[in-house]
Parts: C-alpha cells; structure tokens; sequence
C-alpha cells in the first residue's frame, strides 16, 4: 500500500473511532473523503477534507470535527504534527523516517511502484485510431492513437482489463471511391494511360502497389468490365490492403490492438436490427417525421416517416433516425449497433474522436445510456488536430490531393518516443502545434528532452559511482536530509497520479507529472553546481552519495514507470 492508501486508511480509522465514540453517524457517505498534498507545501506534507466534507450531513460545525480528526491523527507514530486551518481543512506533517520509507518502498517495487488495483478488474473497451481505410495513416491521426494507446496502458496500469478496439469502416461510400481509385490503378499495371486521377477518387501514390497486386492476381479479367462485376471485390482487396497498411503505420508507434471489428460483418450479421428490436420493445424507437432542417424552406424539403429513436429521452436535443428513407442504415444507426455490441462484452466504453466528431456526442451517449440501460460508463474524449510546423510555417495535409504528410514520414525523422510523448504534453482537447524543430530541440522548454534528460542522468550518475566502487546496496538512508526529502515527496505522488489520471481517463497528467518531477531532479542537481555538498557524488563521503543515490535511483524508476505508461522507452545516454 503506498503512501496517500496508507493515509487514506489512517483517516477512514480515525472517522471509524469517532463513529464508535457516537460523535459521528455510522451511515456518512465518505467517497468525497480525500488525501492529497496540499496547494501549498509550506502548510504540510498531506491534506485532507474530511471535516469539510463530512460536517454539513453530520450536522456539526466543520473544524470542531476538523479538530477532533485532528487529534486522532496526530496520535500516528508517522505523523509530527496535524494542523486545522481555515474553515476545517486538516494539514499533516509526516516524519522523516515516513519519506525515507516510501523510498524503500519504490526501490522494493520497482517497475510496480505506481501500479494500481483501483481498477478491480473492470473491464473496459478503449476504441482509438478508427480512420477510414482508406489510404496510410497520416498526422490528422496521430494524436488520437497515442492518447486512445496510453489511457489504455494507464487504464491497465491502475487494474482495469483494457480491450483495444479498432472499427474498420468499410460499409460507407468512402470504400467504394477506394475500389473506384483501385481500378484506375488496376489499369494503370495494365499498361493503360489512365492520365490524371478523376476528381473525387484518391490520387495517392500508395495504391499503385494495390493496383499492381490485382492485376497480379486476375490479369485484364475486369479491366473493361462494368463495375458490378468487381466494385465489391476490388472494394475487399483495397481495404485489406489499407488495413496492413495502416497496422503497420500504427506499429512504427507501438501501437497494436486487441479487436479489429468490421462495420460490414457488424451490418451482415444483422446487429442494427437487433439493436432496433431491442429499442423498440421498449418503446424507444418509434416511425415518425422530423422537423424541416432550420434555414430550408417546403420546396426544397419532403417529409418522411422514419424509425426515430427517442434520443431526447436521455438529453440529446432531438430525436435521431436510425434508417434513411431507403431503408438503410444512418451513420448514426450502424454506430449505435456497433456501441450495442461492444457493451456486450465490456463493462465500461470510451471512445476517441476527433474533433470533426463533435458534434455527435450527445447522440452516441444518449444511444449508449438507452442500449445499457444507464449501467455502463461511457466517455468520449474529443482530440484536437495537430498543426504541422516546419520552419514556422504550417505544412498543408490533403489525402484527396495525395500530398499529406504521413505518420511513418514524422516517426521516422523525429523517432516514435518523441512523437508519443509530444502528443500528451497538452490535454487532448486543447490545440496543438507539432514543430519538427522543437519537438528534437536540446532545451528545458522541450518536455521530451527534459525527462529524458533526467533519467539520462540518473543512468550516468550509476555508471560513474560504479567506476568509481561505490555501491547503494544497504544504503544508509539516514544520511539523506530535509532538501534531499523535499524530492521524495514529489516522488511518492506517483502512485496518486496513476489513479487521479485513470479516474479522469486523462493520460497527459502523466506526461505533466513526470515533466515537474525532472524539473525538481534537475534544479536538486544545478545546486550543486554551486554547493559541493550537495552533489549527489562526494568522493568523500561515500555514505552521503550511496544515500543519494539511492534516492536518484528511485527518481530513474518513477520516471522509467510512467514513461512505460506513455509508451516511451525511457534512454540511459542522450546523443
């Protein structure tokens, strides 16, 4: 158990006492209770809201129970002093030998120090990247798929089990303007003059490998046919392609999923209608007329009845149709059933959209809450573009046009590590600008360079104080004073980040984390550019420098784990 658990625990005791003493009611809602380090490190080492939270449904005066708490906690052999302050806020100050101790405790865990059964083995689905197949994956995707693949790594992290889900959307019209683009290809290994690709096809050089393959595989059997006899099967074999194509884009990024489900097996095997059957027995679908558009006058609108389902019930701003008026499904029908089926075998969903997806939300939840019956959880994170930079100005991206950047293009210039981390130094729905000189750049202000840098040198203090004999093993962690403690307890925030940041399906807090505790590292180390005595290697002192060692081990650890979190490999040299 880590340190805010363990403090956690000591506060539910406390409140557990008073309950037995009949100074509190035995049936308070306690799951507002929180431990957590206070605003300001001058007020403490721990705080907890307890009194404030617990007062009101208690019916007493906040800091008569604030001090009351209080004095449970001080009786702690851990702590030296518990402080009520202002209204009733309780502040803890934790001994020395607390901090030398969780110090143990990430050294005895190693690469587990910050993992996390706050999951309980909840299932959950993550479904991230879902870009059209067709053509590689470039940019515009890039960031979706680093913040869908570290939510499921933290997710994993903190107990949850993670299902990665990828939908192939290969049911729409966008497939057949890829078999259409296909075809042209298809000619062109033929040895016809096709000329310029048509307006509204994909021009993109990476078909020509599909085009070839096909004529490879049926000679000039459809080169002059109708496009009945080959749209569906050209249509399978470019998806096919496109779908390798895009994997192994997403491997250059370390990127693999668990579920790869197909829109048009989802179709064929008749998941919309059973979605709609099992609306309508509930009577949450029901065949009526929409309002005319806003803007459009009666000449340029027909009415007609459709199945709608009652999406206003569950806070969506009107009804939504699930069929066009030709019978077949609405983008939003086939993605209801899509979000039916996936909450069959998971406890809980979140998506990852991009931002062009905005607008869809309330529908999609409001679909989720009806199918499940308002038992699952589901969250949408919307995901910002990415602005390209080079040299200060933007880089255009077109996939019709053929000329976009694409993602093994940057993973190969830049290096996956950097790409990942890049992408969750903001939070995913702020704006974001990728600059291909800054992202590599050697400086305090590039957050990949700076953590890096960081546990570069951890590695390097090991390597010198083993040329130079000096071990950690049986440290003497006495020897490590109230500056050298200051770090620790930045350090034992870890395993509460870890949680904080499941909680809120938010895996930049990680990347934020790991920056302000580089920063703390970093400025530890310049001081004794100045101060012999506080350089982490004293060549006569080998008890101090095994202490800080062991301490800057610790540092190297944590930074190792969450880097693991954001799919980074962390370096032991920088180049």
């Amino acid at each position: 158990m880590t340190l805010y658990a363990r403090f956690a625990a000591h506060v539910g005791d406390a409140l557990d006492a008073l309950v037995s003493a009949g100074e509190l009611p035995a049936d308070l809602d306690r799951r507002n209770v929180t431990v957590e380090p206070p605003r300001d490190p001058s007020h403490g080492d721990l705080a907890t809201n307890a009194a404030m939270v617990l007062a009101k449904p208690a019916k007493t005066n906040p800091r008569q129970l604030a001090e009351k708490i209080a004095g449970q906690l001080a009786a702690l052999p851990s702590v030296t002093a518990a402080e009520v302050a202002g209204p009733g806020f309780i502040n803890l100050r934790l001994s020395d030998d607390t901090w030398r101790d969780e110090l143990r405790a990430v050294a005895a865990s190693g690469a587990d120090y910050g993992r996390s059964a706050v999951g309980d083995g909840i299932s959950v689905n993550v479904e991230y990247v879902s870009a059209n197949p067709t053509g590689p994956m470039h940019m515009g995707h890039c960031r979706g798929a680093v913040v869908g693949d570290s939510l499921a790594n933290l997710l994993a992290f903190a107990g949850h089990r993670v299902i990665r889900e990828y939908v192939i959307n290969d049911a729409g019209s966008q497939v057949d303007v890829l078999a259409r683009s296909a075809h042209i290809r298809y000619r062109e290994a033929l040895g016809e003059d096709v000329g310029a690709i048509p307006e509204g096809l994909y021009p993109g050089d990476y078909l020509v490998p599909v085009g070839q393959a096909l004529a490879a595989e049926f000679g000039d059997r459809y080169a002059s046919a109708p496009e009945g006899d080959w749209l569906i099967l050209f249509r399978t074999r470019a998806v096919d392609a496109m779908m390798a194509l895009i994997k192994a884009d997403l491997a250059l990024l370390g990127i693999h999923h668990d579920v790869f489900a197909s829109e048009a097996a989802l179709q064929a095997a008749g998941k919309p209608e059973e979605a709609e059957a099992w609306l309508r027995a509930r009577d949450l679908i029901y065949d009526g007329v929409l309002e005319a558009p806003k803007g459009e006058t009666p000449e340029d609108w027909e009415p007609v009845e459709l199945p709608l389902f009652r999406s206003t019930r569950f806070g969506d701003d009107q009804d939504r149709p699930i069929r066009k008026s030709n019978g077949s499904w609405t983008y939003f029908g086939a993605d209801m059933a899509y979000h039916f089926q996936k909450a069959q075998s998971a406890d809980q969903l979140i998506d990852i959209w991009g931002a062009d997806h905005a607008g869809t939300v309330k529908r999609i939840q409001a679909a989720v809450a009806a199918l499940t019956e308002g038992k699952t959880r589901f969250d949408i994170k919307i995901v910002q573009m990415v602005r390209l930079l080079r040299a200060g100005e933007p880089v255009k991206m077109s996939k019709r046009a053929g000329n976009f950047v694409t993602l093994a293009d940057v993973v190969r210039e830049v290096g996956k590590d950097v790409v990942r981390f890049t992408m969750l130094t903001r939070r995913a729905d702020a704006q974001m600008d990728f600059d291909f000189a800054k992202v590599v750049e050697a400086s305090k202000d590039n957050p990949v360079f700076y953590v890096q840098y960081a546990h570069a040198r951890v590695a390097s203090l090991h390597r010198r104080a083993a040329e130079a004999g000096i071990s950690v093993e049986g440290a003497d962690l006495s020897r490590l004073d109230t500056e050298d403690l200051a770090l620790v307890k930045l350090a034992a925030q870890f395993p509460r980040v870890v949680e904080t940041a499941a909680a809120a399906r938010e895996p930049h807090r990680i990347a934020f984390y790991l920056y302000d505790l580089a920063a703390e590292f970093h400025a530890a180390w310049n001081i004794g550019n100045d101060r012999p005595d506080r350089r982490y290697l004293i060549a006569d002192d080998h008890g101090v420098t095994a202490a800080r060692l062991s301490l800057a081990a610790s540092i190297g650890q944590i930074i190792r784990n969450g880097l693991s979190i954001m799919g980074v490999e962390a370096v032991s040299e920088m180049h």
